[in-house]
C-alpha cells in the first residue's frame, strides 16, 4: 500500500476510533445514546475507508488476474 493510502487509512481509523470513544463515554457517563446523525457520520467514515481499501484490493486482484 502506498504511503499516501496508508496515511489516509490511518487518518480514517483515528477519526472513527475517536468518534466511537466519545459515543461510548456518553453512554457510560451520561446514559445517553448517540444521536442518529453522529452514528450516520461514523458509518459514512467507515464506508469511505472500506471504499479506499476495496479499491486497493480490486487493483491487486486485477493485477494478479492479468
Amino acid at each position: 500500500m502506498s504511503q499516501s493510502k496508508r496515511e489516509q487509512v490511518v487518518s480514517h481509523l483515528r477519526y472513527i476510533r475517536q468518534e466511537l470513544r466519545e459515543m461510548h463515554q456518553g453512554v457510560l457517563e451520561e446514559g445517553m445514546l448517540p444521536e442518529a446523525g453522529e452514528i450516520r457520520g461514523v458509518m459514512a467514515q467507515m464506508e469511505a475507508l472500506l471504499e479506499l481499501l476495496e479499491g486497493k484490493l480490486a487493483k491487486k486482484a486485477d493485477a494478479k488476474a492479468g
